[in-house]
């Protein structure tokens, strides 16, 4: 046995070379901390859409094998030497943060705004460019993670370590008030089901665009007040906006979506002098002249929460109960149907994995209803 009693091995499903399938290997057990380091039993680890980035090599692993998955919860087993009592102990419930060992001296680390995210000196990224939560346990730095609220669930929480940040982050760029509009492309996928949950907790009244049938009916079912098709011509996609808006469009629009006229579409259905916020990867991001220069549309791009902003969408969950919908695999060893299923085009939301049915089981207390 390793620290703490924490076995000597575990299973970790593995990058073991770029274009192939995922392996499940055992593996040497974490047991080399740093300061600020959390080790964390891994209840659940969510698939992303990063996660085929790295295995096709757009984003390259600094060396393979590297274990998978950025999206990751479960328990504290032990804390590094410098984390406060007050912030993490042992047995704690967290949602982990992508970041690994911020330098803490540049001015991302150090500004009042707290955007650590954006450090351009840190270690590495869990699951990106170091191992990940798509194993027994995982190292996360404390400073990235967040403790979770009791009513929000181990199974809820995985896909909002890197989704629900990214999306939740997007909207508060967005900067609208109560009542009114914003407009999702990509509004029924694992990003957008949540974005159009997010919004109208924060009282936006919210027009979903999607181009599959999964996705418009998963988008309906979150509370879009107008969910319009993708798949017709954009000159229809930007009536229908405009119908429902007075004529103008929405007043700023996120975009999730990595088609190649997604951004454009964005830019399209946004009033006059509004935003639209970037947050898909395509590998160019693409909108025409008309849009952008002839509508003065300002385009802005958005990685994934702070710290603080983590914690105030861990609270808006629990508070507006937001439902994650996710395709639960039990297992490690099930990851090759996992990657069927959402290559397959026909997955509503996220496909996680429960790697510790135990750790599920305990977090169900009598009176305590999970979100």
């Amino acid at each position: 046995m390793g620290i703490n009693g924490i076995p000597d091995q575990m299973q970790a499903i593995q990058v073991v070379e770029l274009h192939k399938p995922y392996k499940l290997n055992t593996v040497p057990t974490p047991t080399s901390l740093g300061p600020h380091d959390l080790l964390v039993k891994v209840a659940v680890a969510s698939l992303c859409h990063t996660d085929s980035m790295v295995t096709a090599g757009i984003i390259t692993p600094p060396s393979l094998p590297q274990t998978a998955s950025h999206e990751g919860t479960g328990t504290i087993a032990t804390t590094g030497s410098a984390v406060p009592s007050s912030s993490f102990g042992v047995g704690d419930r967290v949602m982990c943060g992508i970041g690994l060992h911020f330098c803490g001296r540049c001015d991302e680390c150090s500004s009042a705004r707290g955007d650590i995210q954006y450090c351009q000196q840190i270690d590495g990224n869990i699951g990106v460019t170091a191992d990940g939560a798509f194993a027994e346990y995982v190292v996360a730095d404390s400073r990235s993670c967040a403790r979770l609220p009791d009513a929000v669930s181990f199974e809820t929480a995985a896909p909002l370590a890197c989704a629900g940040c990214t999306v939740w982050r997007g909207i508060v760029q967005a900067g609208l008030g109560e009542g009114q509009w914003l407009g999702i492309v990509g509004s029924g996928g694992g990003l957008g089901h949540l974005g159009v949950q997010f919004a109208k907790a924060k009282g936006l009244r919210v027009v979903g665009i999607d181009a599959r049938d999964e996705g418009l009916e998963l988008t309906r079912k979150n509370g879009a007040d107008v969910v319009v098709d993708a798949r017709k011509e954009k000159e229809e996609v930007v009536k229908q906006v405009q119908e429902a808006t007075g004529g103008v469009g929405v007043d700023a629009t996120v975009n999730v979506s990595d088609a190649k006229s997604a951004a454009g579409l964005a830019c399209a259905v946004t009033r006059l002098h509004g935003l639209v916020v970037q947050i898909a990867q395509p590998d160019e991001v693409s909108v025409p002249f008309v849009e952008l220069i002839f509508r003065d549309i300002k385009i802005h791009g958005s990685l994934i929460c702070s710290p603080k902003e983590a914690v105030d969408m861990l609270d808006a969950v629990a508070k507006h109960k937001v439902s994650v919908h996710t395709n639960p695999f039990n297992g490690l060893d099930k990851i090759e149907q996992l990657v069927e299923l959402a290559h397959s085009g026909k997955m509503k939301g996220k496909g996680i994995i429960i790697v510790d049915p135990q750790q599920i089981e305990a977090e169900r207390k009598p009176g305590l209803e999970l979100v």
